[in-house]
């Protein structure tokens, strides 16, 4: 290799390092952004990996007692007949049952009955077909039951990235556009940090892609898939790259839903949230002026 050619490289290397590093002294956004406030947080994932395995009322208190206001609720199978409980729960405690996880037939007349309009959230079904445009038509099509479901029931829909082709920016809002041109004008996406390390280089322009489809963005501590400490899951504020992620956030002028996680296998989840909670307020300490 040539001494010019590695010096191009080298420069290059540090450009690269610099777009996704927090070292930069941070400089203040104005004010905290009302959706970054600890009221209009979204917890997610505090259903199946809550180590204590609540109750519904349970599950609302311990949010209630973290100054929460609003849950997005992932059940599984067995979380099936608390349904009702979990609706009267989060009543009692002032919480906005926000997001319900890929929908049920038998949750659309409780919603009605209880004046209640929460997102839905599902992954994209992994298509079969080889080419890109059978992948897309593929996608679109199998989404379409729960988007009429979700037309019907005045309900939003939001596509959630979870890795591989169907969580890739440009598919999301490929299949976005194809449904929202069918009519079904509030599918949106649903972006999650945690899912989203092997686009980490392209974060800046996949998000001003994304920005006029993004129904919620779940905030997660991240580093490069490379490095040495390197964990999918981490406390908002362990990592090196979510500071300056949500800066470029803040300076987009998003206003929507901001997510925290629950995700983290064998602690409790209210411990688990408790720390995103204080690691996100850290960061906003650092790049935002104080209310």
């Amino acid at each position: 290799m040539s001494i010019r050619l590695a010096g191009i490289l080298f420069v290059l290397m540090l450009v690269n390092v610099n777009l996704l590093s927090d070292s930069s002294p941070p400089k203040s956004l104005g004010l905290i952004p009302e959706n970054f406030l600890r009221e209009n947080l979204v917890p997610w994932c505090i259903v199946p990996y809550d180590v204590k395995e609540r109750s519904p009322a349970q599950r609302a208190a311990m949010l209630s007692s973290l100054g929460l206001k609003r849950c997005a609720y992932d059940w599984r199978p067995k979380h099936i007949p608390e349904f009702p409980d979990e609706i009267k729960a989060y009543k009692k405690h002032g919480i906005d049952f926000f997001v319900f996880w890929k929908g049920h037939p038998s949750i659309y007349p409780m919603f009605r009955q209880n004046g209640l309009k929460p997102q839905i959230w599902k992954t994209l079904p992994k298509p079969k077909a080889k080419l890109q445009g059978g992948k897309l038509a593929e996608a679109t099509n199998a989404m379409l039951p729960l988007a009429q479901t979700c037309k019907r029931e005045g309900l939003k829909l939001g596509l959630y990235n979870h890795g591989g082709w169907t969580g890739e920016p440009k598919n999301l809002i490929a299949v976005c556009k194809a449904l929202r041109a069918d009519g079904y004008k509030d599918v949106g996406i649903v972006y999650n940090f945690h899912h989203a390390h092997h686009d980490l280089e392209d974060f800046s322009s996949n998000f001003k892609l994304m920005l006029p489809y993004l129904l919620c963005l779940n905030l997660n501590g991240m580093t490069l898939p490379n490095a040495e400490d390197f964990k999918k899951i981490r406390l908002i504020g362990s990592g090196v790259l979510e500071q300056k992620m949500i800066a470029e956030v803040i300076e987009s002028g998003y206003d929507g839903p901001i997510g925290i996680l629950g995700h983290v296998e064998k602690q409790d989840v209210e411990v688990v949230l408790k720390n995103n909670i204080e690691g996100l307020e850290n960061i906003l300490k650092k790049i935002c002026v104080n209310r």
